[in-house]
């Protein structure tokens, strides 16, 4: 089975250096290959819908030379592309921004409605366009050999971090508007302990890994959420989470003793935050995210690709 990968990116780059939720992409279409998936990647560059049609004629080039049995497309404007072509049949998974953003909704609305078969990562997210078929819920799956528990004096010693100081990770670069890093900052000024309050940008994912077993808390003050996926790696790490009720966190941590779920108001998330300090413990979350794991979510797109390619034959 050959497939073409089709988002955003730089095709110079062979490592995927991606934005950090574009990792995931990576890591789905390498947990596919072990399943016997062969594919290439055509890595869209431009910004806003303009942007991204300069990219038709190359894009077409590519399905031309690799002649793939479908397209994967990961975003909405990035399968609208893709769905101008009606040479091979089209997949796209919707991850979130895509249709929680306005101004991006109507492209993905159009995506959906042009493209043989879609995925969506939460079931809002199909609520919210509307969608009329039975939807294809998968989730972002976690890379269990990626994220895993270190000793916690081991990471920070390889990461440089003092032995002694507190640390909280923010779940993403400070200037992403949805992700609330002012709640997060008045949050940690709250606090009654001295909190080094660190931003999650430009770090390879073995270093997330070890930033995870490196601090004492994950801190999650998005308004809006389809997961996040942070949070399994998190529970992977066996991560403490202090967390708005956002996306799945509530689900993904019922029960694991460590986390806590905040209004979101910064007197409230200081509270649980003292608290996480003041247990001063690891948390034991690997069991929540047993069916969230990368090769569960392989397999679940694996059987999409057959289903598309079974009714391509039957015409």
């Amino acid at each position: 089975m050959k497939i073409l990968i089709v988002c955003s990116g730089k095709p110079s780059n062979p490592n995927w250096n991606f934005p950090y939720n574009g990792k995931f992409i990576y890591e789905q279409a390498e947990s596919l290959k072990k399943l016997g998936v062969d594919y290439d990647t055509y890595f869209i560059e431009g910004k806003g819908i303009l942007g991204y049609l300069k990219n038709y004629r190359n894009m077409i080039k590519k399905i031309d030379e690799y002649t793939p049995e479908l397209v994967h497309a990961h975003y909405g404007l990035s399968g609208l592309l893709a769905t101008f072509q009606r040479q091979v049949p089209v997949i796209v998974t919707f991850h979130g921004d895509d249709i929680n953003d306005k101004k991006y909704r109507i492209f993905s609305l159009l995506a959906s409605l042009l493209s043989t078969e879609n995925i969506f990562v939460h079931k809002m997210l199909a609520k919210k366009i509307k969608y009329i078929k039975r939807p294809n819920i998968i989730a972002c799956g976690v890379d269990k050999n990626i994220f895993f528990p270190i000793d916690k004096k081991v990471a920070r010693k390889k990461l440089g971090l003092d032995l002694e100081k507190k640390y909280a990770l923010f779940t993403s670069p400070f200037s992403v508007y949805v992700k609330n890093a002012p709640l997060a900052q008045a949050s940690i000024a709250k606090s009654k302990y001295a909190i080094e309050l660190i931003e999650l940008t430009g770090y390879s994912r073995e270093e997330v890994c070890l930033l995870m077993n490196a601090v004492d808390f994950l801190l999650i003050t998005s308004h809006s959420e389809t997961g996040p996926l942070v949070a399994k790696e998190a529970l992977c790490c066996h991560c403490p989470i202090v967390s708005v009720d956002v996306g799945d966190v509530k689900k993904l941590t019922a029960n694991v003793e460590g986390c806590y779920i905040s209004p979101s108001d910064s007197d409230e998330l200081a509270k649980y935050i003292n608290r996480v300090i003041e247990e001063n413990m690891r948390i034991d979350g690997s069991d929540k995210i047993e069916k969230y794991t990368m090769d569960k979510v392989a397999k679940r797109v694996l059987k999409i690709y057959q289903k598309v390619l079974k009714i391509k034959e039957l015409g």
